[in-house]
């Protein structure tokens, strides 16, 4: 398991996190042809790129002694220089075959499942809308990438750039860095899990707090009542982590680590440099403690009145999509419409958004955007 997941495997729009609908069929958007990058599927553990417009094809990491690499990515890991280019780009890891919510996950993927009234995938893409992240990198397994860039097209109706890679098999979130390489350069980047919910006033003001760091890696607490599922994080009296544990039988301190994590321009080569745990997999707990022992990893708390939703069991999906629909009902906004997102964040005009509005189809949501886009937002 890793960190940001269990054991296995949001207030307005404008601050809501998660969410969306995908757009109907036979939009252009969707129908453009795929462009396979040059080389094809790249080695086994890399997966491959693509995207609308051109994208170079991911290198496979060279052969090196695994014993020693992780000790050498902390030596080398700057504290004090910048990334070349300051443009944060984002990336949802949405693989695995979801098999605690067998069988609901045998015809589709779990991301792909509803929270009430939108697909999961959704709600940790509008997290990084409300940074102000407007290129993305979605990655999934082979089988269902494709399901992926017909929900999501290339994102041009929303003002953004979506690409998408392939994940052959299940190698780690930190894999993610491997696989994203070409797509994320030099550039700060920010890593999602796929079936993390957040919800909270505030909320957005705290990620985009953590993107406007320069240097180093950004974490999240959480207090939980049993951290042992979970990747931990100890924090000493000024709130400074002082260590990291996969899922400690004796955990040291209550806060959990979210699956969203913020990095500066040096991540590709440090998770190039990662050796595999005993699970053959590149672990974030890794890659994290690689920032801590040099000194660059900072701790962002997520308070009481922040919600951070599990999805992994039908149980904890029941209650997440409870929670949205609650929301959603007693306040009257919806809770991650990417369009509206979109709108505010100014990915888009006003004349885009009534246009969007216009195609949606006669539904709860379709509605919602045409009484946006009459009455004003």
């Amino acid at each position: 398991m890793v960190a940001g997941r269990p054991a296995e495997s949001p207030q307005d729009a404008g601050e809501a996190v998660a969410g969306g609908v995908p757009a109907p069929r036979g939009r252009a958007e969707t129908q453009q042809p795929r462009r396979e990058i040059q080389g094809g599927k790249m080695p086994s553990g890399t997966g491959h790129l693509k995207v609308g417009t051109q994208i170079q094809p991911a290198r496979a990491t060279p052969p090196d002694d695994r014993h020693c690499r992780n000790r050498r990515a902390m030596s080398r890991l700057s504290s004090t220089s910048p990334p070349t280019d300051m443009h944060r780009k984002g990336i949802i890891l949405a693989g695995g075959s979801g098999t605690r919510l067998y069988p609901a996950t045998l015809g589709v993927t779990k991301q792909l499942l509803p929270v009430y009234d939108k697909p999961m995938i959704y709600y940790p893409l509008s997290v990084l809308m409300l940074t102000g992240i407007r290129e993305v990198l979605i990655i999934s397994t082979p089988t269902d990438l494709p399901r992926y860039e017909a929900l999501l097209g290339t994102g041009e109706r929303l003002g953004m750039r979506f690409a998408y890679a392939e994940q052959p098999r299940p190698a780690g979130l930190a894999d993610a860095f491997r696989i994203g390489a070409d797509f994320v350069g030099a550039s700060p980047s920010a890593l999602i899990l796929g079936d993390n919910l957040f919800h909270g006033a505030g909320l957005a003001q705290i990620f985009q707090r953590a993107a406007a760091r320069t240097n180093g890696a950004t974490i999240f607490g959480y207090a939980v009542a049993d951290p042992t599922h979970y990747g931990v994080v100890e924090l000493d009296a000024a709130g400074k982590a002082v260590s990291l544990e996969e899922k400690p039988k004796t955990p040291r301190s209550r806060y959990a680590v979210p699956g969203i994590y913020f990095y500066d321009g040096d991540v590709i080569r440090i998770a190039r440099e990662l050796a595999p745990s005993s699970r053959g997999e590149l672990e974030i707990t890794d890659l994290n403690r690689v920032y801590l022992d040099a000194g660059t990893l900072h701790v962002e708390t997520l308070g009481r009145g922040i919600a951070w939703l599990d999805t992994g069991t039908a149980e904890s999906l029941l209650k997440a999509g409870v929670f949205i629909e609650a929301i959603e009902e007693r306040t009257g906004a919806k809770i991650a419409c990417l369009e509206e997102i979109a709108l505010h964040r100014g990915f888009i005009d006003a004349d885009a958004f009534a246009r969007l509005a216009t195609e949606a189809p006669a539904s709860v949501y379709g509605n919602y955007l045409r009484h946006l886009a009459a009455h004003g937002i």
